[in-house]
């Protein structure tokens, strides 16, 4: 069955993720964007917290430069931090993304044996002048990455069904089945959506506002709304897949 995956933005989210059934924890900063980097104090302190009773991931920014958190090469030293990812914004028809994911996976796993890089596609690729979610995906399972992410970019309240066919979702998360790689499944989502994206079984789903206060992802942790969720997912179990039926994207 998939799990559910929190962003947390505090040690105190955190704990309430924790302790409300999340399977695993996600450290950003919304404010500072869709992969909003997170402080590396509050990214020890999760991770100490936690103490290997879930694995934890932290969000790194935007791979470009001037996008990117300043000190990210301080991170790979969190032993027990199992996933690092950043976003492909504005490297849309060139090659050296896949390099510097690459070199920083190298540097994350020669500093923490036990740490990977999460591949992330944006389903609004067309906005943020990204990588098409095939080309990530396609990566993802050619360097066996930690994990493949389909999230959105922009966080205007459209969820990557806007942007994605059900197919198209159902396909990806196939290859990345295929070739061993986990795959996990965000962008605004919502139990509706959810609900809909159930039968094509990934990894994860990956929640923020939709466990927040007033369903706001700039709001706190709300537990009842993660329990409610944990709960949804646990209703499936894993085993043959269904058909997945599906409109396409608008």
């Amino acid at each position: 069955m998939a799990g559910l995956l929190v962003s947390v933005r505090s040690l105190e989210e955190a704990k309430a993720a924790f302790e409300s059934g999340a399977a695993l924890i996600d450290v950003k900063e919304p404010a500072h964007g869709s992969l909003g980097h997170a402080n590396s104090g509050v990214i020890e302190e999760i991770v100490a917290y936690l103490a290997g009773r879930r694995p934890v991931s932290a969000a790194m920014g935007e791979l470009q430069p001037d996008h990117c958190g300043t000190d990210w090469q301080s991170v790979p030293h969190v032993a027990g931090l199992r996933f690092l990812k950043w976003g492909l914004a504005n490297c849309r028809g060139g090659a050296t993304w896949r390099q510097e994911l690459l070199h920083r996976r190298n540097i994350c796993q020669k500093e923490n044996a036990g740490s990977d890089v999460v591949a992330v596609a944006y389903a609004d690729w067309r906005r943020s002048r990204s990588p098409t979610p095939e080309e990530v995906c396609r990566f993802a399972c050619d360097h066996a990455c930690g994990a493949f992410l389909i999230d959105t970019w922009c966080k205007d309240g459209r969820a990557f069904l806007d942007w994605l066919s059900v197919n198209e979702i159902d396909n990806l998360v196939s290859q990345c089945r295929q070739a061993g790689v986990r795959a996990a499944l965000a962008g605004s989502l919502r139990l509706p959506e959810i609900t809909l994206l159930q039968p094509i079984d990934p990894d994860w789903f990956a929640v923020r506002g939709a466990v927040c206060r007033r369903g706001e992802r700039d709001q706190a942790i709300d537990e009842d709304r993660i329990r409610s969720l944990v709960q949804v997912l646990g209703k499936r179990s894993r085993g043959p897949r269904a058909k997945v039926q599906g409109a396409h994207a608008q």
